[in-house]
């Protein structure tokens, strides 16, 4: 089996960091929103990786080379962002007919992956929600196979959406439906989508379970990135390395510091997350992620987002800076 995770969006939402980092490299509780996917499935004992990059994407390939040697990985280009179909269909000649795992490069999910892997089914993951018009939507029926699904419909026939997990046994159906869709130009809002050639395997008779995900984490825009890396930092525990010393700092846990990183004189927690080789200086942080090579003085930081090589000073409450940022409110 092969994975396959598009990481090739702009992410438009979580800008100004994404204009120098690509989304799925922002730091969260400790990792990269990509190593929690990767790890993840790696982990299950998958071995073969496909990334479909664009925005960045010589970014994503140093660090997932750099990160996995151990992995063997393709790095497919989707230049121009025609959709998640569009971008699965780029990879048919790397996957040929081996099974594969669909993961989007944004979706960290909770769920039991030894059980996705060994079902003889295909399966997609699903999780209920309170207003699903702007996911794909499934309709289950009693047994848990999936009959019809559908990307943000209007007027959804049920609140099950789709979370971004697609395990598909028969890829060679599922590339005849993209070809399908590309060849005759069916797109939805403008976008060849994933769900609808789905929805074309399923027509055509191709069997899919559904299965639940226990917790989805949302990392597409600043709200929701703190709220998923309070909530991971909670479930994994703090992340800090045994040789720092900390000089006058009090650590309200959960928090996750990297190495290298000088702090003095501060309050941090509970739920922040601080990049490696980052300086604190009389600071009060929390609900917050710092960036690498940061240096924050005389700051007071909630629910902040503060990127790599940025500088900050003087007293402030909450902030969303890219990289390579200076500001000074003294």
């Amino acid at each position: 089996m092969k994975a396959i995770i598009p990481v090739a969006g702009a992410g438009a939402k979580l800008r100004p960091h994404t204009y120098t980092q690509p989304k799925a490299l922002i730091p969260i509780a400790g990792k990269t929103i990509l190593s929690f996917i990767v790890d993840q499935l790696h982990e299950a004992g998958i071995t073969e990786f496909v990334f479909i990059v664009g925005y960045l994407g010589e970014k994503i390939q140093e660090y997932v080379m750099q990160t996995y040697p151990e992995l063997r990985t393709h790095f497919v280009y989707q230049n121009e962002r025609q959709g998640t179909g569009h971008a699965i269909e780029l990879t048919k000649n790397i996957v040929g007919d081996d099974e594969v795992f669909v993961v989007l490069g944004d979706t960290i999910c909770d769920y039991d992956i030894k059980e996705v892997l060994d079902s003889p089914f295909s399966m997609l993951g699903i999780k209920k929600v309170d207003d699903p018009r702007n996911f794909g939507v499934a309709s289950v029926n009693e047994e848990g196979f999936i009959e019809q699904v559908v990307e943000k419909p209007a007027i959804p026939k049920s609140n099950m959406a789709l979370v971004g997990l697609y395990k598909i046994k028969e890829s060679h159906f599922l590339y005849e439906c993209l070809h399908q869709l590309l060849s005759q130009n069916i797109k939805t809002y403008g976008e060849y989508n994933l769900t609808d050639a789905l929805d074309c395997m399923i027509k055509r008779g191709a069997k899919f379970k559904s299965f639940k995900v226990k917790s989805w984490f949302d990392c597409g825009k600043k709200e929701t990135l703190l709220e998923s890396n309070a909530i991971l930092l909670k479930k994994f525990g703090a992340n800090i390395i045994s040789e720092h010393s900390f000089k006058d700092t009090i650590i309200v846990p959960p928090v996750s510091i990297a190495p290298g990183c000088n702090i003095e004189n501060s309050i941090i927690g509970p739920n922040v997350a601080i990049g490696a080789n980052t300086t604190i200086n009389h600071s009060i942080i929390r609900d917050s992620i710092i960036g690498s090579y940061t240096n924050l003085f005389e700051v007071v930081l909630d629910n902040s987002l503060i990127g790599s090589d940025a500088s900050v000073k003087g007293l402030s409450r909450s902030l969303n800076i890219g990289d390579n940022t200076e500001i000074d409110f003294g």
